[in-house]
This record gives structure tokens, C-alpha cells and sequence, in this order.
């Protein structure tokens, strides 16, 4: 028994010291990251492509979009996440980030004292991004106003407070490969790059398993939304069925084939996406119909 019981503390330790070692966070290359120079001008555009905005600003609906004084809720089936300050506050938002340090939290998840983020942030979606791309956002990012309002803790029971934990779930599923793939036309491959590195669309629009990752089988085909009233449409598959003009139009006017005015949260995603050219719309169209073959 003695021999047994000893056995079984070894495998628990060499299963503690595994468990530990997959769940680490893993930045990336940090010689890279410090030869990266940013462009606040192409900055902008990244930072509207990528919705920050529609998430960070602050809970009141006519909050200034440009001010990411954070405090917005967001309820899922692991509790309720709250949107965070990332305005260039050094007290209470991100002044005090270096540029590695903004790239790997956005790339990959990780805060700047190196514990993990939860994937409610879409880190999930920014890891396929360029880091130049991320480079010059985080320049254009340090321009905008400063807010000094503190940061809330996320609303999250046991074992979904465990941050650690986040690690083994991003061994699990954190994924750099393209969702789409084939013999992509270069502008179909420009929408990829919109649609699933940056504008993050299938975070909302594609469902999720019982353990919050993103079920590709049925990429963009409509999902539960997380605060369990209603549903997010498809914009993919047999039940989508508008034109690469309809998709480019919505995102530029707001309005539905049908006219009906766009609401909700896509209202904010439309917001900053009819800010870029009409080319990137159409790019993104594009892709969407690529999706749905």
C-alpha cells in the first residue's frame, strides 16, 4: 500500500508539473517585436477593422467612441466578463504598456505580468493578425484621450476565476491556421484577413463547444447569443442568402436588403467598418460568399 500510495504521489506531481508546464503563457518572439516600428495613420485603420472600440468604449450608448474607458458587460454560460479601460491612461488603462507587451496581450493573450487573458477577448481571432498591423495600432492607440476611470473584475465563479486554467484551454484550442482556405482570389484573401484576423466576425457569428471554442464545422452558420436571448444570425451556409453587393452595402449604409436598419451590437460593428474604403467592404463581402461555398 505505502508503494502504491507513493506511485500515485509521483504521477500526481509529474501530472501537477505537466498541467503547469502546457498551461504557461507563450510570447511571442521578443526580438521581433522590439524591431517593430508603428504608423498611427495605419493604425486607425486597424483600429477600426478591429472593433475596439465597439467593446472598450464606455456602457452608455452615446459614449464617445474614442475614449476606451471600458465598464461594458458581457454575459456568457462562465459568467459575466467586463470590458476593461485600454485608453492611454498610465494609472488605470494601458499608458504604462510597452509595444511587446500590447502585441503579445492582443496576439496572444497575456497580460504584461504575464498571467493570461480569458478569450473573451479575442485574442482568439488576433492571433492570425500581422504584428506590424499591431504595431501601428498600438501607436495610434497611445493618441487617443485618457480616461482615469479603474478597471472592474470580471463576475466569474470556480473554476472560471482560475486564470491558469486559461492556459491548458488555449493548448487546447488557440489556433493560428485560416478558418477558409483553397484557392483564395487576392480579394477574397484581403476579406479573410479582415473577416477572421481582425473584424473577428465568427466570435459572434459562429456557435461555440460546451467549453467556449469556436465549433469551424459550422463557421459563421449563426450562434446562441451568449446572454441567452436570441440568436446571432448566419452569414453563411443554405440560410444566407445575399449578394456580395447586399453584404457591402450593409456594412457601408446599415440597412438590410430588406431596409430594415441595422441594431443592436452589429450597430456599433458597422459604426467603424463603413470607415474604411468601400474596396475593404467589398473585400470582406467577398470573402463571406467564399464562406458560405
Amino acid at each position: 500500500m505505502r508503494k502504491l500510495l507513493s506511485g500515485l504521489a509521483t504521477l500526481g506531481l509529474i501530472a501537477a508539473g505537466a498541467a503547469w508546464w502546457l498551461s504557461a503563457p507563450r510570447p511571442l518572439d521578443a526580438q521581433m517585436l522590439a524591431d517593430l516600428t508603428g504608423d498611427a495613420e495605419a493604425g486607425e485603420t486597424i483600429f477600426l477593422a478591429s472593433g475596439c472600440s465597439s467593446c472598450h468604449r464606455g456602457a452608455e450608448r452615446e459614449a464617445d467612441p474614442l475614449v476606451l474607458t471600458g465598464g461594458r458587460e458581457f454575459e456568457s454560460d462562465f459568467g459575466t466578463f467586463i470590458a476593461p479601460n485600454i485608453s492611454p491612461d498610465p494609472d488605470h488603462g494601458i499608458g504604462n504598456w510597452s509595444k511587446p507587451e500590447f502585441i503579445n496581450a492582443v496576439m496572444r493573450g497575456i497580460s504584461p505580468e504575464g498571467t493570461h487573458y480569458y478569450p473573451a477577448f479575442p485574442y482568439t481571432s488576433y492571433i492570425k493578425a500581422n504584428p506590424q498591423d499591431m504595431a501601428d495600432l498600438y501607436v495610434y492607440m497611445m493618441t487617443l484621450p485618457r480616461d482615469a476611470t479603474p478597471s472592474q473584475p470580471h463576475d466569474l465563479g470556480f473554476p472560471f476565476n482560475i486564470r491558469r486554467s486559461v492556459g491548458l484551454w488555449k493548448t487546447l484550442f488557440l489556433r493560428e491556421d485560416w478558418a477558409v482556405t483553397g484557392d483564395l482570389t487576392p480579394e477574397e484573401t484581403r476579406g479573410r484577413y479582415l473577416s477572421e484576423a481582425l473584424a473577428h466576425c465568427a466570435e459572434c457569428h459562429t456557435p461555440r463547444n460546451a467549453l467556449g471554442a469556436l465549433n469551424r464545422a459550422e463557421w459563421n452558420r449563426g450562434a446562441p447569443n451568449p446572454s441567452g436571448r436570441g440568436r446571432i444570425p448566419a452569414i453563411a451556409g443554405p440560410d444566407f442568402d445575399w449578394s456580395a453587393f447586399d453584404i457591402s452595402a450593409y456594412l457601408s449604409s446599415g440597412l438590410t436588403p430588406d431596409f430594415d436598419v441595422v441594431g443592436g451590437s452589429m450597430a456599433d460593428v458597422v459604426g467603424n467598418l463603413r470607415q474604411l474604403d468601400r474596396s475593404e467592404l467589398d473585400a470582406i463581402a467577398a470573402y463571406i460568399l467564399r464562406a458560405s461555398r
